[in-house]
C-alpha cells in the first residue's frame, strides 16, 4: 500500500506567536501522523484550527502554552460562533484543541488537561443526500468513448464508486494489487491507515478489466505492475482525491443532474441501498470503515424517511 504523504511544517502561526507555539505545533503534527494515525487531510484540518486557535490566544495576551485555561477554549468557541461558522466547524476545532491540549499533558506543558470539561456543541445531524437509481444510471452511463478519452476509466471509477462506497481519497490509493479478482473483493486503505476488506460487483470489475485493457492498448510497452497505481492521470501518475470530485461533477453535470452531487454522495447511496435492501447494520458500517455504528444509524435515518414519504403519498388516512 502506498505510504502516507506528510504534510509541511508552518514556519509560524496566524500571529505573532512566540516560537514555542510553532514548535509544539510541528510535535503535535508529528504526534497526529505517527501516534493517531490520522489521515492527511484531517491533519491540515486540525493544523488550521490550532493556527487559528493561537491567533485567538495571542490577540487575549496569551503568550505561554501552559497559561492556557478552560475559560480561555470556551471564549474561543464563542468568538467562533461570532464569527458564524458552521457547528460542525466549531465541533471540530474543538477535537482539535482537545487532541492538542492531551498533546500538552504527554509533554508535561500542561499539568492536566483543561479541555476535557467542555461539552461540544450539539449538531444538527443533516440527512445526507442520496440519488435513486434511475439517477446514479445517468451518471454511470455518462462516460462517452466517442466524447471523452478517458471514458473507460471513468466509468470503471464511478461504477467501483457506487459499487463499494469507498471515499474519494481511498480510491485513488488503490494498486492493481488491491483487487482480488478471484474473490472478488478490494482491499481498501481507510482513515486511520485500517484497511478493510470490501465486495465489489462483478460489473464493476467488468469495467475495470476494459479499462486496464485499453491503458495497455493506448501504451503497449507500459507493463502494468500489481503495484501500479489503479487510476492514473493522462501523464500516468496517481489520480488525486480532487480529480475523483472533479470527474464526478463533469458527469452529474452532463447527466442533467441537479443538486450538490460528489464522490461522497455515491458513497451515501451505496449504503442507503444495501439498508433497503435488508442488509444489517454492523456489516454496512464495516464495508463503509465506519468507527462508531452511529455515524452508519443516519442510513437508518434517510431509509425510515423514505419509507414515511411512501406511507403519506398512499396511504388514505395519512
Amino acid at each position: 500500500m502506498p505510504n502516507r504523504t506528510t504534510i509541511s511544517r508552518p514556519n509560524e502561526t496566524h500571529c505573532s506567536a512566540p516560537p514555542e507555539f510553532a514548535r509544539h505545533l510541528a510535535g503535535f503534527l508529528d504526534y497526529l501522523q505517527a501516534e493517531c494515525g490520522l489521515s492527511i487531510n484531517t491533519r491540515k484540518a486540525y493544523r488550521g484550527d490550532i493556527q487559528r486557535f493561537f491567533g485567538f490566544l495571542c490577540d487575549a495576551d496569551v503568550h505561554s502554552l501552559p497559561s492556557i485555561t478552560t475559560a480561555h477554549i470556551e471564549d474561543f468557541l464563542r468568538f467562533a460562533h461570532r464569527q458564524n461558522l458552521a457547528v460542525s466547524s466549531i465541533a471540530r476545532g474543538l477535537a482539535a484543541i482537545r487532541t492538542f491540549c492531551k498533546y500538552l499533558v504527554l509533554q508535561q506543558i500542561l499539568p492536566s488537561d483543561v479541555s476535557g470539561v467542555i461539552d461540544a456543541p450539539k449538531k444538527w445531524h443533516r440527512l445526507p443526500t442520496v440519488l435513486n437509481d434511475e439517477a446514479v444510471r445517468k451518471i454511470l452511463v455518462a462516460p462517452d468513448p466517442s466524447q471523452d478519452a478517458y471514458a473507460h476509466r471513468d466509468r470503471a471509477m464511478l461504477t467501483m464508486l457506487y459499487a463499494s462506497g469507498m471515499r474519494a481519497g481511498e480510491i485513488v490509493l488503490l494498486d492493481l494489487a488491491d483487487v482480488n479478482w478471484r474473490l472478488e473483493v478490494i482491499r481498501v486503505l481507510g482513515k486511520g491507515n485500517k484497511e478493510r476488506i470490501v465486495p465489489i460487483a462483478a460489473e464493476a470489475l467488468r469495467l475495470l478489466r476494459e479499462y486496464l485493457d485499453q491503458r495497455r492498448g493506448d501504451a503497449p510497452g507500459d507493463n502494468i505492475r500489481t503495484k501500479s497505481p489503479l487510476f492514473v492521470s493522462r501523464s500516468a501518475r496517481r489520480l488525486r482525491r480532487e480529480d475523483v470530485y472533479r470527474i464526478v461533477r463533469k458527469y452529474v453535470r452532463r447527466a442533467g443532474i441537479r443538486g450538490n452531487v460528489s464522490p461522497h454522495t455515491l458513497r451515501h447511496s451505496f449504503a442507503t441501498q444495501l439498508l433497503t435492501g435488508g442488509a444489517d447494520l454492523r456489516s454496512v458500517q464495516e464495508m463503509l470503515g465506519h468507527a462508531d455504528i452511529a455515524t452508519t444509524q443516519i442510513y437508518t435515518h434517510v431509509d425510515a424517511d423514505r419509507i414515511k414519504s411512501i406511507h403519506k403519498k398512499f396511504h388514505p388516512r395519512a
